[in-house]
């Protein structure tokens, strides 16, 4: 099947994880990512927690399968010129260096312009450029707080709180991603290529737009009523940390089911939707509540939504969190399980849909990765190893009309 990033080939100049999950995700699709990376250690993740002695880290393998990997010194000659040829034969160059880096290596805009005008040059920031922060060396958790994220996470009465899902990193690969397929759909029409950046901040501000929505509803009228706080809390002038409130106005809550006092993931999260009241009666087994005045509408039900919480908790207790979901899907009430990660690994829908795979690796034997969330009709994306360090420099220098001999002397010359 012919993928449809085929005859894109891409310049890698990532590391760690928001850049790398950008171009994984490509490579998924079918594009020829080519990892550049310093010869002898490469990006920094390949050491970084590692589980098996002198293989590469789950951290590298689990954001840079499918791609190619080329050990290059750019602060040589030779490595220069390796990069010039290169570039003036791939469609976009993708980076997460610090500010001013590219320009310090010699491959400017305007260098990199001169050399492939159609060039995409992508780039991963930590602030948008001309932001009074754009010095700040940002990762993961920098960007969660940055972008907003963490000042609306957690509990009223404790401190911000940092998400376990890569807010700042993977997310800021997707939307760069975006940015980049776009730009390529804008050159089929222009001819010209153009700078791409996405910002950590800004990428986590884009998830953050309710709280940004609350925090134009609170200076309008002082209160939010889907939050815990509201009626009996106090509000400031800025949005609160709602504990486990819903985020889209619908009342919802993490609830202890059998076992957990023994399991710290037995429990579900409930919903409580307008329209689904009169099943959440019904299923609970309190019919008198549906036409009850004090809990008939939303508006009603919410100065004792806790007390409403404790009830379903009571009438959780004898069931696990699969068989409390079990009723109340029959009931269409929006709830799901607390799932572990040991949970999700072995989970046969998402093996079977291709969420989790298993991949083969030469050092590592089989491990275990995510695949593409994305689903398509027509193409079933084949998640493929990480390469080693280096694996494919030969290959690569081979495209560029290196031979053998100059391959040979390159490696001397330790550009390679």
């Amino acid at each position: 099947m012919t993928k449809p990033l085929e005859g894109i080939k891409i310049i890698d100049f990532t590391h760690v994880q928001a850049g790398p999950a950008c171009t994984q995700l490509l490579a998924w699709f079918g594009a020829d990512v080519i990892k550049v990376e310093r010869p002898g250690s490469g990006d920094v993740t390949r050491n970084q927690l590692r589980d098996i002695p002198d293989a590469d880290a789950l951290y590298f393998t689990m954001l840079n399968s499918n791609k190619k990997s080329l050990t290059l010194d750019t602060k040589k000659p030779e490595g220069k010129e390796i990069l010039e040829k290169l570039v003036r034969e791939s469609d976009v160059l993708v980076e997460n260096f610090g500010p001013g880096a590219l320009d310090r290596m010699g491959f400017s805009w305007e260098r990199l312009n001169e050399l492939n005008p159609k060039m995409i040059v992508a780039s991963v920031k930590g602030f948008s450029d001309g932001h009074h922060y754009d010095d700040l060396k940002v990762y993961e958790n920098v960007a969660q707080c940055a972008g907003g994220a963490a000042s609306t996470t957690g509990f009223w009465d404790g401190p911000p709180t940092i998400s376990a899902a890569a807010l700042g990193d993977s997310n800021t690969g997707m939307h760069l991603a975006i940015g980049i397929l776009t730009a390529l759909l804008g050159r089929d029409k222009t001819g010209k290529g153009q700078k791409v950046a996405v910002s950590m901040q800004d990428s986590v501000l884009n998830l953050c737009r309710v709280k940004l929505r609350d925090q134009q509803r609170l200076e309008r009228v002082g209160y939010l009523e889907e939050y815990p706080q509201y009626p009996h809390g106090e509000f400031s002038d800025v949005v609160p940390r709602g504990g486990n409130a819903g985020g889209g106005g619908q009342p919802g809550w993490v609830l202890k089911c059998k076992g957990w006092e023994t399991d710290p993931n037995a429990y579900i999260y409930f919903t409580i939707q307008g329209h689904a009241w009169e099943p959440i009666c019904k299923a609970l087994g309190k019919p008198e509540w549906i036409d009850d005045p004090a809990y008939k509408t939303a508006e009603a039900r919410q100065p004792h939504i806790f007390d409403i919480f404790k009830t379903i908790e009571g009438w959780l207790a004898d069931k696990t969190k699969f068989e409390a979901v079990d009723i109340l899907r029959k009931f269409d009430i929006p709830c799901a399980p607390v799932l572990t990660m040991k949970e999700l690994a072995n989970d046969p829908s998402l093996r079977a849909s291709g969420t989790i795979v298993e991949v083969p690796h030469k050092k590592r034997g089989t491990y275990l990765t995510v695949g593409s969330p994305i689903k398509f009709s027509d193409l079933k994306p084949e998640v493929t190893a990480s390469p080693l360090l280096g694996e494919h420099t030969d290959e690569v220098l081979a495209s560029l009309g290196y031979s053998q001999q100059q391959i040979f002397n390159l490696r001397e010359v330790k550009a390679v």
